[in-house]
């Protein structure tokens, strides 16, 4: 019964929070609560202390990483440009605002990390203060580290 639980006559009698034939269904949630403090981010169900995603977009533990979401480039753009190139709109509270990530600059853009790792990836295009693109990737890992790679 996997410790969970107490065999009696070849039947698995779970302690309270577990179910399933061997006990081995946890149905404590917390595993699943998002930073947003709803169960899989609303996203996805909880099943056995774990989240299955039900939005095809949404992935990871708790359904928040969005790959094709807009979000996770625009919210960061402005930092990104700040740390990497000193400049932009948060360039004089960058050092209180933007040191959420670690940052990593390569060369270019094929130097960047590519889909395929183990840490859901975004990969972003942004525009600068002056028209230009810049290109950076957007991914956190299982420790919940930020980490961002910029092109020079």
């Amino acid at each position: 019964c996997t410790g969970n639980g107490i065999c009696k006559c070849r039947v698995c009698e779970c302690f309270p929070n577990f179910t399933g034939s061997a006990c081995d269904c946890s149905l404590d949630t917390a595993p699943c609560m998002a930073s947003n403090g709803q169960i899989c981010n609303g996203r996805g169900t909880c099943e056995c202390g774990t989240c299955n995603c039900t939005d095809p977009k949404f992935q990871g533990p708790t359904c928040e990483m969005c790959q094709t979401c807009l979000g996770v480039c625009a919210e960061h753009k402005d930092c990104v440009q700040c740390r990497a190139f000193d400049k932009g709109e948060k360039k004089e509270t960058c050092s209180q605002e933007c040191m959420h990530f670690n940052m990593t600059r390569v060369e270019s853009r094929d130097k960047l990390p590519q889909p395929g790792q183990p840490d859901p990836l975004s990969h972003c295009k942004e525009k600068d203060v002056d028209d230009c693109w810049f290109y950076f990737t957007y991914s956190v890992n299982s420790n919940g580290e930020a980490n961002v790679h910029v092109v020079e």
